[in-house]
């Protein structure tokens, strides 16, 4: 994973080198979420070892080739290190979202062209032996993401018109932008609304539209993403953390095992081949929603209110289909 960062580093110092935007360590560790160190690291081993004629010019306050003829010689892979960063890209866009398709699929077309290696590597023939399916994905715009990013690196305010399903209204509202975040092919972004006073996670597909704002904005203090992420569930943010427990029948059980869930998750399996799953969410409204999908595979047995909430929503269910039988075949 590593190599695979820092060739996308190289080439993106590259990029912006010829395209006149004289980067410098403070913008690329920036737009690619590292540190100075690591890219100051990677100019000098284009510098030393690939002989890259960069240097730094005080007046663009950035770098720049002093020859704009040389290139970056061919990268020397095998093949299966090119079908790992193959696959690499087509997990990430199956699973971020079609909003960056074009740019991913972009980034390894270009890579591809570039490498030369001891076996023939036909891009063709890999997809034809590799693909993944793609989940359900919410529709964002790439050149939202592209403005809420560079609204965050800059801390700029971004002015907005969002709907809220929850209360199935538009409305028009200022944030402040300070982290992006993919649950399930829905891309959010956690800001501090300036209409609540507080901070909110928004659903970047309901923006109607945005824009990035001249006014400034300083960072609110004690956010935190990974404590933001653990009060949620499935992209629902809820105040107070609580404890779910779910019970799952030996058929879906085998299922739930299968899967990877985070640290924190606690798998208690029991004599009958069944499972309990515990967990601390404050994203309840999620866990129904999700819980609901296994119908009588499942139960919740924690917390109560949570319980009651499910057996609600299964009875009302079950209210729209009050003439309905099954019927089974011979």
């Amino acid at each position: 994973m590593s190599q695979r960062q820092q060739l996308r580093r190289i080439f993106e110092i590259d990029r912006q080198i010829r395209a006149g935007l004289y980067p410098k360590a403070e913008t690329i560790a920036a737009e690619l979420e590292c540190s100075r160190r690591v890219v100051f690291e990677d100019k000098r081993f284009m510098v030393d070892q690939l002989r890259a004629p960069i240097e730094f010019d005080k007046e663009k306050d950035g770098w720049y080739y002093t020859d704009p003829t040389w290139i970056l010689p061919s990268i020397m892979v095998n093949e299966g290190e090119l079908l790992a960063f193959l696959l690499s890209i087509e997990v990430a866009q199956r699973h971020l979202g079609t909003a960056l398709e074009s740019s991913l699929r972009s980034a390894i077309e270009k890579i591809s062209k570039s490498i030369k290696g001891p076996v023939a590597v036909d891009l063709g023939a890999l997809r034809s032996h590799y693909s993944v399916a793609q989940p359900t994905s919410a529709i964002t715009q790439e050149q939202a993401l592209l403005d809420l990013h560079r609204a965050i690196t800059e801390k700029r305010q971004v002015r907005i018109k969002y709907f809220t399903n929850k209360r199935g209204e538009w409305n028009e509202r200022t944030i402040n932008p300070h982290h992006l975040y993919n649950e399930n092919s829905a891309w959010y972004v956690f800001a501090f609304d300036h209409k609540s006073q507080e901070m909110r996670n928004f659903h970047i597909g309901r923006m109607e539209w945005w824009r990035v704002l001249e006014d400034k904005f300083e960072w609110q203090t004690g956010f935190s993403p990974q404590e933001w992420v653990a009060h949620s569930f499935q992209g629902i943010h809820g105040e107070a953390m609580v404890e779910v427990a779910i019970w799952f029948d030996e058929y879906q059980a085998r299922w739930i095992r299968e899967q990877r869930w985070p640290e924190s998750y606690r798998r208690e399996e029991l004599g009958d081949g069944c499972l309990i799953l515990r967990f601390q969410t404050g994203g309840l409204d999620g866990v129904m929603r999700w819980v609901m999908q296994y119908g009588r595979h499942a139960e919740v047995l924690a917390p109560p209110e949570l319980r009651a909430q499910v057996a609600e929503e299964l009875r009302m269910a079950a209210d729209r289909y009050p003439k309905a039988k099954v019927t089974k075949d011979d």
